[in-house]
């Protein structure tokens, strides 16, 4: 008996060592490893882990970046098209995970395991995305989170009271979701280090809190809500930025002794506010005041306003203004863009703000009278928009076309004065008669021989042209020299325009600001029409103009002429998923519209130009023709747009900053690392002033920078082909370090260039050292 129990005893043993190496055996198939959950994120949502070899091989996978003992601090996976619900035990067991973004892709729902990365997060950004249901006080468990974006999406319910406990919160943007109810107290007593609390585009209701614990809060957006009553504590004097528009606020008290000294935008439209709106002595660094539509009643609002010497943009539409426009308004506000006084009731004349830069000039539906001045009249061809309608005004408008003068003069009288008395033309005619038969003669052989001149030199010098022409694609759109726009964009039957036979009901979607009721109407106004003096520049993908829409938004519209290939649906899907693309150093897609067969971009204007004016010496404000259309090098043959397609041109390098790894186009996918090859390019432009491709560059056989500036780096030659124009600015030894770091971040391997936080701690490095007993 002892033997057969001891029997037993021995095979229970040997099943449970069995049972132990079967689940090692299986855990060893699903390692505890930062890497198996990036990698079964990945492959959760339909993308394949790339390839790797070693124990941190995690660490090279674009979007990932580790700390010293190779785990994952940082994990990017925006823009990439993922689809559906984050799965569990995937990114919310990264235990030291700091930064988690995955904007801009299509996510529906949170994994409940999200909650557990409390202990280490500082940044989430969930922006651009389709998740729904209420956000979870789980939000909570983030203690050290400084960053928490989860704005453009489906968030229902109310505002979780748990972000109070975020202590450490610096930025918060939950705009552009569903929320509910009203601003949790909870915030604003908890997050007393918030920075910036973007709330708007949803549908809070209620009064707004006291802002007063708030003192590290710079810019505030609540606009686009159902918020109400008076804006008590709103004025913190260290804001610098307040949009509460589109609101239902009736009244607003300043806090006692505000000045407003920082503030620099200001955006009360679209609320019910009443009463006087008082900026005597505050308000000295304003930029920006938009108060449309109120009933302010203020008398001296213009004349107080005139102690703001920096403003550059005003609306004051629909306020309840009378009064006068002050005589002496254009020598006070010098640096004024925008001015919008339509519908209010003001009278008096209009003075001569001649002096003015303005794009935007809007006196209409007022009590104006008088005669408008000749010197403003003349200015007017250089505004964007501008409309005296509906007044009792007098102009001379001989340069404008009866439809221009009606759009912008309604109800205004043409009055232009004769030049020359016609009774001394009749005496003079007889005398002059034969004097100009001579001359018109002499002229019109001169010319017809000129021509003909210029026409065989054209014709010898177009035929050696077509002769040495690459492979010649054609476009699918025509040129018409006599029409007002570059494609033919003339309002009669035979054009795009023209097939939109209801203009004002095609919208035009703009994202930041879905309240705002645009049509292709206000496009058309917008670009005068599409005209030919509003262009900015004409690109392989169509032309792109300049204009304001209402509301001062200025703007450039880009019409894709190969749009019409695409449904509407599937236009609007596309244009929708890259206005949710946002970046600091990306021209944002702000809109777009659908017109007929048509599909039109909408982006921000540059206003002072772009990278490539700073670096190559473009004068401020100058447009150059890559900002907008840099695409491929066009000409016009025979009437057909042509877009020269040459063997240089099917090499992704031809773009200047692309890295070794595009060159195969399976692999044409942006990283880090990419990006990182970039800022190198940028760095060794910024330092030597080459341009990319282009300039000169001595024994390459591929005429680039990058190969230029490595050879050069590699021969200890870098203090040589640094710029003339900044080798005096400063030591020389900083400017042969940012050519080292260009030369690191520029490796043909993507794995041999470094992190973004090294070359960040390699440019601070570069800073001078000050030496002691100075």
């Amino acid at each position: 008996m002892v033997c057969c129990h001891g029997g037993r005893r021995s095979a229970g043993i040997l099943f449970f060592a069995v049972a132990v190496a079967a689940c090692a055996a299986a855990a060893a198939q699903e390692p505890n490893t930062d890497a198996y959950f990036v990698s079964r994120f990945l492959s959760k949502l339909g993308r394949a882990a790339p390839s790797s070899s070693g124990a941190n091989g995690v660490c090279f996978w674009p979007g990932v970046s580790c700390d010293g003992e190779g785990r994952v601090v940082a994990f990017v996976a925006a823009g990439m098209d993922l689809a559906g619900a984050i799965p569990e035990d995937t990114v919310g067991k990264l235990g030291r995970l700091q930064v988690l973004d995955l904007s801009g892709n299509r996510l529906t729902a949170l994994p409940n395991d999200l909650w557990e990365l409390g202990a280490s997060l500082s940044a989430l950004n969930l922006s651009g995305n389709a998740i729904r249901g209420a956000l979870p006080n789980n939000v909570g468990n983030f203690a050290r989170l400084k960053v928490l974006d989860v704005s453009h999406n489906a968030f229902t319910g109310a505002l979780p009271q748990a972000l109070g406990s975020i202590t450490g919160l610096q930025v918060l943007n939950a705009s552009h979701n569903q929320f509910q109810g009203q601003v949790p107290n909870a915030i604003v007593f908890g997050c007393v280090n918030v920075v910036a609390m973007d709330l708007s585009g949803n549908a809070l209701d209620g009064g707004l809190p006291d802002l007063w614990p708030l003192r590290s809060l710079s810019h505030l957006n609540l606009s686009g809500n159902r918020l109400g009553g008076y804006i008590m504590g709103a004025f913190q004097e260290q804001l610098r930025v307040i949009d509460l528009s589109n609101n239902a606020f009736s009244g607003l008290n300043f806090s006692s002794g505000y000045a407003g000294s920082a503030l620099m935008y200001l955006d009360l439209s679209g609320n019910e506010l009443t009463g006087e709106f008082t900026i005597a002595g505050r308000f000295q660094n304003l930029r920006h005041v938009n108060l449309a539509h109120n009933q302010l009643c203020n008398a001296n609002l213009l004349e107080s306003m005139g102690e703001i010497s920096g403003l550059e943009y005003v609306n004051l539409s629909s306020t309840g203004l009378h009064g006068q426009i002050p005589a002496d308004f254009s020598s006070r506000l010098v640096g004024l863009k925008v001015l919008d006084l339509s519908r209010n009731n003001i009278n008096g004349v209009v003075p001569d703000i001649s002096s003015l830069c303005l794009y935007v000039l809007d006196l209409s539906v007022n009590n104006l009278t008088g005669e408008i001045p000749v010197a403003l009249v003349k200015k007017l061809a250089s505004m964007d928009r501008f409309n005296f309608s509906y007044n009792n005004l007098t102009v001379c408008a001989s340069e404008l076309s009866p439809e221009a003068f009606a759009a912008a003069f309604a109800r205004s009288r043409n009055d232009c004065p004769i030049a020359v008395n016609p009774d001394s033309i009749k005496k003079s005619r007889g005398k002059r008669k034969w004097i100009k038969l001579v001359l018109a003669v002499v002229l019109f052989l001169f010319f017809s021989v000129l021509g003909l001149l210029c026409l065989a030199v054209a014709c010898r010098s177009w035929r050696k042209r077509c002769d040495a022409l690459p492979v010649v694609k054609q476009v699918s759109f025509k040129e018409e020299p006599a029409a007002s726009g570059p494609f033919s964009f003339q309002t009669d039957s035979t054009t795009w325009v023209a097939d939109v036979k209801v203009a004002t009901s095609v919208p035009v979607v703009i994202f930041e600001k879905p309240l705002l009721s645009f049509t292709f109407a206000d496009l058309l106004a917008a670009t005068s029409e599409f005209d030919r003096g509003t262009l900015l520049a004409e690109g392989r993908f169509g032309p792109v103009y300049r204009g304001f829409l209402p509301g001062g938004i200025q703007v450039a519209v880009k019409v894709l002429v190969h749009g019409s290939v695409m449904e509407d649906q599937d236009a609007a899907r596309e244009l929708e998923r890259l206005g949710r693309i946002k970046h600091a150093n990306l021209v944002p897609l702000t809109g777009y519209c659908l017109a007929g067969d048509q599909r039109i971009a909408i982006y921000d204007f540059m206003e002072n130009g772009n990278l490539h004016n700073l670096l190559h010496d473009l004068p401020l404000g100058v447009q150059a023709t890559e900002d907008w259309s840099g695409d491929t090098w066009e000409d016009n043959i025979g009437g057909v747009a042509t877009e020269i397609i040459t063997p240089e041109d099917c090499s992704p390098r031809c773009e200047g900053y692309a890295p070794p790894e595009f060159s195969n186009s399976e692999n044409a996918m942006a990283t880090v690392k990419s990006d990182i090859y970039s800022f190198g390019v940028v760095l060794f432009e910024l330092v030597t002033g080459k341009k990319p491709l282009g300039d000169e560059y001595p024994d390459q056989k591929e005429a680039s920078l990058v190969n230029w500036a490595r050879a050069m780096v590699k021969a200890n030659h870098g203090p040589s082909i640094i710029d003339p124009k900044i080798r005096d600015t400063g030591l020389e030894r900083q400017m042969e370090e940012a050519l080292r770091i260009a030369y690191l971040c520029t490796a043909e391997l993507p794995s041999k260039r470094p992190a973004m936080q090294q070359i960040v701690g390699l440019l601070k490095d570069i800073e001078p050292k000050v030496e002691e007993g100075d």
